[in-house]
């Protein structure tokens, strides 16, 4: 475990950064095209298309089929020659995807959000069509991370979103420099290029880092006119199931983005945003574990080592609970200062930047169930099944576009954004327990004594830390002003005061996890 500990610690920094730049990136953006307006919006809707593509296609086979399979295949002497035919398939399958999507761009804007005029459609079928290549892109990208994360090369994967991150910096304050601002009706055929290019040119650039670390490696990078020999079958059959789960979240996003974009003017960004900055902890910590914790748990299944697998899984489980649980504090208790510190600025009114923080605190409940539920799944896919993890996404999927359907129904407005943040909590929480109990059925025994008792300690941790935070928060709001500067005081104090907090009370409640996640980040 040990051994796990230390390269968590590397994966984790490599992420951090990752998702700082990533999170510095939606800043620029944001400061560029402006929180709340219709341009934000058009490049908004055009830029998370090729990824819900990419995830439909193929995004979710590659943690439940295509790592495990790697991971299994890595000690044959064929290993690369393995490697070699699945990429191949996956360049000729996506650079298909890519030619359909860019001549059906239309019909996808229209599916995707249905209440642009036509001015703001014209333009998020224009930034589409240029954000098609980046499916093929993600796709080689993927393959090439699940090749190295299968050799041992675990930190690798996790840089290579910054080369991306950098040049979308890059492009967003380019577009500032040459005159660029918030308006449609000002966006000239240079600026439009400078955006559509930018974009789709960082997920190149992340996929030639992968692809030179590949080499370094000792991964050659070649293509085989014929992709066949790899069982292709069998892959197609174990990653159906996969396919069906992604088309059911994909279903939700849809959902709820034509009900945000209904919402009003710029809420469709305002929803976006804030499910980014929700998925900054969650990338940091839970994708760390997740990555360093699904190969081991392949191999351990490959032996049929079930007591193995459990006790990975615990141990993942447990070192993510104590690490997000003072965050969703923080998120619940801060959203609004943290999200008119970061995006108050440039084109964005502050009234925008408070509803993301108030969408933001609704999704701060679900950081810990979210988490848990995702790195549960994993344990399926290390265990062959994508049957079983399938299922369960689609009913949580089911639970979340019935609850957002029916908030729809009574909540309209700025007000309904927050509402499509407080669904996912109970999406998410009913796929935990779920996911729990038929993880207990299929392995005997999760370790539930033990993580129900950390989780208990850590949730009076971090409940006892959020009510000295907002207390903070609440003597410090107003004495700087009502601007960014007031905003980062009270960030600043209340974070300070609750973070010493939850490291105390942890401590007094014997949350060894605590410990033990403060030592392996400590450096050698």
């Amino acid at each position: 475990m040990s051994e796990l500990l230390r390269a968590g610690r590397a994966m984790a920094v490599a992420t951090a950064v990752s998702r700082i730049t990533g999170f510095v990136r939606t800043l620029v953006l944001v400061a560029a095209l402006g929180l709340g307006t219709r341009l934000l919006d058009a490049y908004t809707a055009a830029n998370v298309t090729p990824n819900t593509i990419y995830e439909l296609v193929m995004g979710g086979a590659v943690a439940s089929v295509v790592v495990p399979l790697l991971v299994r295949q890595a000690s044959r002497p064929d290993a690369d020659l393995f490697a070699q035919r699945l990429l191949s398939l996956v360049v000729y399958g996506l650079g298909a995807v890519v030619i359909v999507t860019v001549v059906a761009a239309p019909l996808i804007v229209d599916a995707t959000v249905s209440s642009f005029p036509p001015p703001e459609r014209h333009l998020a079928v224009l930034f589409t069509r240029f954000f098609m290549p980046q499916i093929l892109f993600y796709g080689v990208s993927a393959t090439l991370a699940a090749v190295l994360t299968a050799r041992g090369r675990l930190t690798a994967p996790m840089w290579a979103p910054v080369a991306n991150n950098l040049v979308v910096i890059a492009t967003g304050l380019a577009f500032v420099l040459v005159g660029g601002t918030g308006r449609v009706e000002t966006l000239s055929t240079a600026q439009t290029l400078l955006l559509s290019i930018g974009t789709s040119a960082g997920v190149a650039a992340q996929m030639t880092v992968l692809a030179f670390a590949g080499r370094r490696a000792g991964f050659r990078l070649r293509l085989h006119a014929d992709p066949r020999g790899i069982g292709v079958r069998r892959i197609a059959a174990m990653a159906g199931w996969t396919i069906a789960s992604v088309a059911a979240a994909q279903a939700v996003f849809v959902v709820s983005s034509r009900l945000a974009t209904h919402a009003g003017t710029g809420m469709l960004a305002v929803y976006s945003n804030a499910s980014a900055m929700f998925q900054l902890p969650y990338g940091v910590v839970a994708v760390t574990v997740i990555t360093g914790v699904l190969p081991r748990m392949s191999r351990a299944a490959g032996r049929r080592d079930l007591e193995g697998v459990t006790a990975d899984l615990s141990h993942g489980l447990r070192i993510t609970g104590v690490a997000l649980a003072p965050v969703a504090a923080a998120l619940i208790v801060l959203g609004p200062a943290l999200t008119t510190l970061v995006f108050a600025h440039g084109h964005t009114s502050p009234d925008a930047a408070r509803l993301t923080g108030q969408t933001l605190a609704a999704y701060g409940f679900a950081l810990v169930p979210f988490a848990g539920y995702q790195i549960m799944l994993r344990a399926f896919y290390a265990l062959g099944d994508t049957r079983t993890p399938a299922l369960i996404s689609v009913g949580v999927s089911a639970v979340t576009v019935t609850a957002v359907l029916v908030v729809s129904r009574f909540t309209g407005g700025a007000r309904l954004v927050v509402a499509l943040a407080a669904c996912a909590v109970v999406a998410y929480t009913v796929g935990m327990l779920v996911t729990a109990l038929m993880l207990r059925h299929r392995l005997g025994r999760v370790d539930g004594r033990r993580l129900l008792d950390t989780h208990l300690r850590t949730l009076a941790a971090a409940t006892v830390a959020g009510l000295a935070a907002a207390g903070v928060a609440h003597t410090v709001d107003g004495s700087f002003g009502a601007g960014t500067g007031n905003a980062a005081a009270v960030v600043l104090a209340a974070s300070a005061a609750g973070g010493v907090l939850y490291a105390l009370v942890a401590r007094i409640l014997g949350v060894a996890e605590l410990r033990v996640l403060t030592s392996a980040l400590r450096p050698a």
